[in-house]
């Protein structure tokens, strides 16, 4: 199957360079896109120096706009959403293309990951990522990952998905995939949405892809201003009961402290 990277960029990001070095080396020269709707001299001149149009957005910036406005200019029968500060590792397409021929009703492919601290990767994992593993695990499963009860198993406890390993089937969900009332948890959203439609999430449980934490991150802003705590709250609040929320919640608060 075709597959597109479509890269969300969005200001002048130190890392995205790094990013695009990362997609370039895939093998099977998978279409590589830039989409902003930022543009700048810093973006322009880094994508023509790797050959990589770049599409630009008209409007505000708004990351459900920018992301469906990535995912609906893909060309791709497979579309990832590569953000502008991580990296991929070169397996990555080969698993992609692998798993896809194995499952053809796959409509969502999403892998493990590891994290890096500004410029330093991080060795082994840390609680929150062992708890994202453990919530992965049915989904590896290939007899029942195409169970609406299962995906949507995977997804109560928290979102164990790391949105930028995703890889998102558009012949099968068709465009303009994201259709959420959430800013923050808009891929929690949507993966759920997609847990209850015909189709099989499909989990490469090897760390495919390189998640960086810093302090200019999206995550660690919206942390800063309680956005992502109101945001999740909503979210569990639509599969679980006040008292379950309030200790789900608890452990999230002390799970930030990995943006620390």
């Amino acid at each position: 199957m075709t597959h597109t990277f479509a890269i969300c960029a969005y200001g002048d990001s130190p890392y995205l360079e790094n990013c695009i070095r990362s997609l370039v080396r895939q093998p099977g020269e998978p279409e590589i896109i830039l989409c902003t709707s930022t543009p700048s001299a810093f973006i322009e001149e880094l994508a023509w120096r790797y050959g990589i149009p770049v599409h630009v957005r008209i409007g505000e910036s708004n990351i459900q706009d920018d992301w469906n406005f990535a995912y609906d200019t893909a060309r791709g029968d497979l579309v990832t959403l590569a953000h502008q500060d991580d990296m991929y590792h070169r397996d990555y397409e080969a698993a992609l293309q692998r798993r896809a021929e194995q499952y053809p009703d796959m409509t969502v492919f999403f892998t493990d990951y590891a994290t890096v601290k500004g410029t330093r990767l991080m060795e082994g994992k840390g609680l929150v990522e062992w708890v994202k593993t453990i919530l992965r695990l049915p989904l590896i499963n290939p007899d029942l990952n195409d169970r609406e009860w299962l995906k949507k198993a995977a997804l109560i406890f928290g979102n164990p998905v790391c949105c930028p390993s995703c890889t998102y089937n558009k012949r099968l969900l068709g465009e303009h995939l994201f259709r959420s009332e959430f800013q923050y948890v808009l891929d929690w959203d949507t993966l759920w949405r997609l847990a209850g439609e015909r189709g099989r999430f499909v989990c490469e449980e090897r760390p495919l892809m390189y998640y960086r934490v810093h302090d200019g991150a999206t995550t660690k802003k919206w942390i800063g201003d309680h956005r992502r705590t109101e945001e999740e709250l909503a979210m569990f609040r639509k599969f679980w009961p006040e008292p379950v929320v309030e200790i789900l919640e608890t452990f999230y608060r002390r799970a930030y402290k990995a943006y620390d």
